[in-house]
């Protein structure tokens, strides 16, 4: 299928949707993880505890050839949120300083004139509580923001209703701060209120409050994308090297022989104190599984309101798992344009007839289509005059359709890779990469470069065409040349 065929079938799907009654309007339930690997699901047997994300998909859907926008937090979360490639959005490298990785603590006054401090995603972007808006959906989100830190920035200024949460890409899950910068803000206010607080307990007990303000009122809107169980961003080695997890959470895993280690060098301390590789498998998971419960406590909240099945409960990882993942079986992890940086876990639930029950959904899908499905379900006008890289994906998921989308491409700095169809092409910055065939090498471990030479052509041929289209989209800030 062409673009041209692409986009006509994205129009057929919109014009025979069916008109939702106001009272018919679901509510929605959007979680994000962070890191989080494609094989880290309790039902998938390699031992990690998530009875909240297995019920999810006892009672839902699992999609298996499900994709982000991009390997790593910023760009992939701009892209959810907006339906738009991050090369269309503005938002295609993150919002971030280098200097920490050098062990630099900045001041105060330093920091608030970086980048990571004045960078944020283009205004006239369209995201999905402004989108629902028009629909009277109460919005809320409480995590990991990440789309700059200034007020016009913030999500009340975008179209949220309310926020709790960081502002940057990670942070002490307990001092909140990064790299010793205060980051936990509430709506356009920084806040130190709850220092010394796990940061996935704050999640929940706000999610927890809105859903108990708005639940069975008016229908909402509620976005919880968490940090967990992203790496701690601290300078202390003993902590950066690991996912900083509650005691409780831990001891519910084997324990291990040796927590630390000394290392001669780790990044810029020579020489350092870090956790055993075996230590951060174990906080990986027990951050998984802390971050699961609070999930089993949202649901739990819905169901006795009795609206849980009136909501469409998605969940997603925002790209590979990196450290303490399991990306099983795919090749590489996060910030690689391989399929363990790019393929990951997503789950939907949405009962009575609207999306099947404990089925596994192979169909290839993105979350590029997340923000037209939400607009076709709740039956509100998509915004004019906006390009979305997505279509309505409720047919798909039901099964009673294939999946219209036949490409997919993504660049991250030098790092490439562009699908269309099974083929799949990768450029690692010119030191790996090849051809590879998904429905018989999901691993990618066999080049087929040079025996299928018109393929490979046809595929960089695609991804140059997707490229000029890119160039040629109305630039948005803050990484466009314009």
């Amino acid at each position: 299928m062409n673009r041209i065929q692409f986009l006509f079938a994205t129009v057929v799907l919109l014009a025979f949707a069916p008109a939702i009654d106001a009272a018919d309007r679901p509510n929605i339930l959007l979680i994000v993880s962070d890191d989080q690997g494609y094989n880290d699901l309790g039902l998938l047997g390699n031992g990690i505890i998530t009875p909240s994300l297995d019920r999810l998909a006892r009672e839902g859907t699992r999609l298996t050839n499900f994709y982000v926008s991009w390997p790593a937090c910023t760009p992939s979360r701009a892209a959810l949120l907006t339906g738009r490639y991050p090369q269309r959005n503005g938002i295609y490298d993150m919002i971030r300083n280098e200097a920490p990785d050098y062990g630099h603590k900045y001041k105060p006054e330093e920091y608030d004139v970086t980048f990571e401090r004045i960078g944020g995603m283009d205004l006239r972007e369209v995201i999905i509580p402004k989108m629902l808006k028009s629909a009277g959906y109460k919005s809320g989100i409480y995590g990991k923001w990440d789309l700059g830190t200034l007020k016009r920035f913030l999500p009340t200024s975008r179209g949220f209703d309310d926020f709790y949460g960081l502002v940057n890409t990670g942070i002490d899950y307990y001092t909140h701060e990064r790299y010793g910068v205060p980051s936990m803000y509430r709506n356009l206010k920084k806040t130190e209120e709850d220092k010394g607080t796990y940061c996935t307990y704050l999640f929940e007990r706000e999610a927890v409050r809105f859903l108990e303000s708005y639940a069975a009122k008016e229908p909402f809107f509620l976005y919880v994308p968490f940090n967990a169980p992203h790496g701690s961003s601290a300078l202390e080695p003993e902590i950066r090297s690991t996912v900083q997890a509650p005691d409780e959470f831990k001891k519910m895993y084997p324990p291990v022989e040796q927590e630390y280690r000394e290392v001669s060098k780790f990044r810029y301390a020579s020489p350092a104190k870090v956790v055993t590789p075996e230590a951060r498998r174990r906080d990986y998971r027990a951050a998984v599984t802390c971050m699961d419960a609070s999930i089993g406590k949202m649901l739990a909240l819905l169901e006795e309101r009795k609206i849980l099945d009136d909501t469409i409960v998605i969940f997603l990882s925002d790209n590979g798992g990196s450290g303490g993942a399991d990306n099983y079986p795919l090749r590489g992890h996060k910030a690689q344009t391989w399929e363990g940086g790019i393929r990951v876990p997503c789950l939907i639930r949405w009962p009575n007839g609207k999306v099947p029950a404990d089925s596994v959904n192979e169909e290839f899908l993105t979350s590029l289509e997340i923000f037209p499905s939400f607009a076709a379900a709740t039956g509100v006008e998509r915004p004019k005059d906006v390009i979305l890289d997505g279509f309505d994906w409720w047919p798909v998921v039901r099964g009673e359709q294939k999946s219209p989308r036949r490409e997919m491409f993504w660049k991250r700095k030098d790092l490439i890779a562009a699908r269309v169809g099974k083929w799949k092409w990768v450029d690692m910055g010119g030191e790996s990469g090849g051809l590879f065939d998904l429905e018989s090498d999901v691993v990618e471990t066999n080049d087929l470069s040079k025996a299928k030479p018109e393929v490979l052509a046809m595929v960089k041929a695609r991804y140059e065409n997707w490229l000029h289209q890119m160039e040629a989209a109305e630039p948005r800030r803050p990484f466009r040349d314009f």
